[in-house]
């Protein structure tokens, strides 16, 4: 069975490149608008739980600090691998996404290759 991968921006035509570049990878998409939005969809996914998050930082309704925090207190997806895909690229910011539970970080914009580097690097085969 193929691994399942949340995409979370308020950016339409970014969740269609991340989309594209994990579906040819052979993931399933899942994806949210805003955290909010992303929240609800991972309570329904199978189980409530996915393989792999991404999620930008800045987004209306709910920023990805609060989305990664509120996923990081659900058991299931505690050890979840979590990317930010962002133009934040200050250093104060990359240590506030540790903090809140992020696993790496991308700076937009991205190489398609790069972002699957970095999945290799966090999610398990």
């Amino acid at each position: 069975m193929g691994k399942t991968a949340l995409i979370v921006d308020d950016s339409s035509s970014m969740r269609q490149m991340v989309g594209f570049t994990l579906k040819g990878a052979g993931f399933t998409v899942i994806e949210g608008g805003n955290g909010q939005e992303a929240l609800d969809k991972l309570s329904g996914a199978p189980g409530g739980k996915v393989d792999l998050i991404i999620t930008d930082l800045n987004m209306p309704v709910m920023d990805g600090l609060t989305f990664i925090k509120q996923v990081r207190t659900r058991a299931m997806l505690r050890f979840t691998p979590i990317l930010m895909l962002t133009t934040e690229s200050q250093e104060s910011r990359k240590a506030e996404g540790k903090a809140a539970g992020a696993t790496g970080w991308i700076v937009k914009p991205f190489h398609p290759e790069q972002l699957l580097k970095v999945i290799d690097k966090v999610l398990p085969a």
